[in-house]
């Protein structure tokens, strides 16, 4: 890996980060008040229960699709976006409503996105309640993919959202990039590369690399519930700084999962520096758990996951050397 800051970063690419924060801020300020919420979806209270929502999308991933023509997957990644972010609130997804716009319809198109929206209803365990495809010729330049989703927790299921110090961070393995950092990675690896040519080190093509499916992590509700875990983060826009959302403090990883080859592949070929990688993807890590220190054996018994750090007081993010501080929180 590389210190170099003068390498390609996400905002040369042409996603400002810090311009995009503000421009949801600016959004949610003129909203005015809003519904309880957590880090990760919104609540209301209906009773014995909680109803909760998310709602993303696929983002530039769609190119890579469009590019090499293989749209079976991006349905996997438009729900794993939404009912992840249900995951991380402690929140068992139900129910999936997609929106595909296009500029003008295709059927191939369409039934391939159709067959990764069931496969991922079908991994997420949520149902395929409707949905809205909208030919937008004057508005949309190819296609966009995006949703939301659904989900119900008693309050005693709901995570508290706040880490404590003394917690042990367990980790979740990604299965690669996910669907966010798409247009850092697309100019990086599209430099010198088409999508078609060999990933080094791997029996894939880059492109396919790239439209490897995001994971979706459902499965690990019942272990979520079942120990003493204060708060959760999926690792998606804003890479490691994701983990502030669980509170300010001083998260040390000191056993991160690996970085699998497409990582190193698209810093090398962008000559990337660690801090831009780590602030953009999850580097080998999708999903973070904080939970408490004598549980924590037994989540990781009970889960694929395993111990990456700890927390401490303080209010940094710090993995592989590079230190994130509290200011730099991603939304």
């Amino acid at each position: 890996m590389t210190e170099d800051e003068d390498g390609l970063t996400y905002a040369d690419a042409g996603v400002d980060i810090e311009e995009s924060e503000a421009a949801v801020g600016a959004l949610v300020g003129a909203m005015g008040d809003i519904e309880d919420t957590t880090a990760y979806a919104g609540l209301i209270d209906i009773g014995d229960r909680y109803l909760a929502m998310t709602t993303d999308g696929v983002g530039t991933k769609l190119l890579v699709a469009e590019a090499v023509e293989d749209y079976s997957t991006i349905g996997i990644d438009c729900i794993a976006m939404n009912v992840n972010d249900l995951v991380a609130a402690g929140v068992t997804p139900i129910a999936f409503v997609d929106y595909l716009a296009v500029d003008e319809p295709e059927e191939t198109m369409s039934a391939a996105i159709g067959e990764g929206l069931t496969e991922g209803a079908s991994q997420a365990g949520v149902s395929l309640v409707g949905g809205e495809t909208a030919v937008l010729p004057e508005v949309v330049t190819g296609f966009d993919l995006a949703g939301a989703a659904a989900g119900l927790a008693t309050e005693d299921q709901l995570l508290q959202g706040e880490a404590e110090a003394g917690d042990v961070l367990v980790g979740i393995p990604s299965s690669g990039v996910h669907s966010n950092g798409l247009t850092l990675a697309r100019k990086a690896v599209t430099a010198d590369h088409s999508y078609d040519d060999p990933l080094p080190d791997s029996d894939r093509s880059i492109g396919a690399a790239l439209l490897e499916p995001t994971r979706i992590y459902t499965y690990l509700l019942d272990a979520l519930h079942a120990y003493d875990v204060h708060a959760a983060a999926h690792v998606t826009g804003g890479g490691w700084t994701n983990l502030f959302r669980m509170g300010e403090f001083e998260y040390e990883i000191t056993d991160p999962h690996p970085v699998q080859p497409i990582f190193e592949f698209i810093q090398s070929e962008g000559d990337v520096s660690d801090r831009e990688m780590h602030r953009t993807f999850n580097m080998g890590s999708g999903f973070v758990v904080a939970v408490d220190a004598a549980d924590a054996a037994a989540l990781v018994d009970e889960t694929d996951g395993s111990v990456i750090g700890q927390v401490s007081d303080g209010a940094a993010v710090e993995i592989r050397g590079i230190e994130f501080e509290s200011e730099e929180e991603s939304v």
